[in-house]
């Protein structure tokens, strides 16, 4: 190669550099959205988007399963995204089919300014989605086995009490939408502040503390990274906080509870120890309205069991999906 070709080879690579280095710089999220993408292929799951009544919705998923496999649809919490789930569908693929979602208003799925996101309205869109799962397929092929966690729990509750025909089993892990004993998480969103609000690094180390036990769980977020995240969240601060007004303080917010007595299906109920956002008293009081649920407890575990405790979680659904199939 000539002196010349060899400047312009180079010329071109440092262009390039500077370019992706510009883009990072304006737009830091998107380191974000590139390890998001690089934690999905590593779980081995594909991805598309589905229109579910008026709203786009992200999902990831996995046809990587044996014919007639049950089928996991999964929900993550409030100022959460179907990421949350990685680290348990990696280890649930090939045994089942998997959908994991951006609950319509969160992540990659579309949000509508003025829309109802609090537990009844995303529990209807929910029963959509699988219903439109369900149509797409042509036909059922296995259960439909419903996860899903804190506020996503609640949604689940509700969806499984709402539409039996669509749900044969559910999970409710670190479930919102019961009046559990009081700790100061409690008490700041009925006061009508956002716990989980995130403004600068010092809040976005509080909410991280918040929602992990486990030091060795909690993610490192480096900068520029951290930058973008930072940005995010603030950007979304009102929505969060008109979200967390219904489902926290609303006159729907503890609706999941009092429709849990309807859920005739097998359950799970999950929590960890040391869940300093949705107290683990919450297990025992949508127990008591389903007596058919087993009960797991988690130690050394806060809210984020799918990410402190993924083995843990995987077992738990394991068992709930053996129940009863003579397994």
């Amino acid at each position: 190669m000539s002196a010349r070709r060899h400047i312009s080879a180079a010329s071109t690579l440092v262009t390039a550099v500077l370019g992706v280095g510009a883009v990072v710089a304006n737009k830091p999220y998107l380191l974000v959205r590139a390890q998001f993408d690089r934690q999905r292929v590593l779980a081995g799951l594909d991805e598309a988007i589905v229109t579910v009544g008026d709203h786009q919705v992200a999902y990831a998923f996995s046809d990587d399963a044996p014919f007639g496999a049950p089928t996991l649809v999964m929900v993550h919490g409030f100022t959460g995204s179907k990421e949350n789930w990685y680290p348990v569908a990696a280890r649930l693929r090939g045994q089942y089919r998997l959908l994991v979602l951006d609950l319509p208003g969160w992540g990659e799925s579309e949000r509508k300014p003025g829309a109802d996101y609090g537990f009844v309205a995303q529990a209807e869109r929910i029963a959509a989605f699988i219903d439109e799962f369900a149509r797409q397929q042509g036909r059922r092929q296995g259960e439909i086995v419903l996860l899903g966690h804190s506020m996503g729990g609640g949604i689940a509750a509700l969806t499984a009490a709402r539409h039996p025909q669509l749900v044969d089993r559910v999970a409710l892990l670190n479930a919102a939408g019961v009046r559990f004993s009081e700790n100061q998480f409690g008490l700041d969103v009925l006061a009508g502040r956002n716990p989980f609000s995130v403004e600068d690094r010092d809040s976005l180390r509080r909410y991280i503390d918040t929602v992990f036990h486990r030091e060795a769980a909690k993610p490192w977020i480096p900068w520029p990274a951290s930058r973008g995240l930072i940005a995010y969240r603030r950007d979304a601060a009102i929505f969060e906080q008109s979200v967390l007004d219904s489902i926290g303080r609303g006159p729907d917010s503890f609706a999941p509870g009092e429709a849990a007595a309807d859920i005739q299906q097998p359950v799970l109920l999950l929590a960890g120890r040391q869940d300093s956002v949705i107290d683990a008293s919450a297990v025992d009081l949508y127990a008591a309205r389903m007596p058919q649920a087993t009960k797991v407890l988690l130690d050394d575990c806060g809210h984020m069991s799918l990410v402190e405790q993924p083995a843990a979680v995987t077992a738990a659904v394991n068992q709930l999906i053996e129940r009863g199939q003579g397994r």
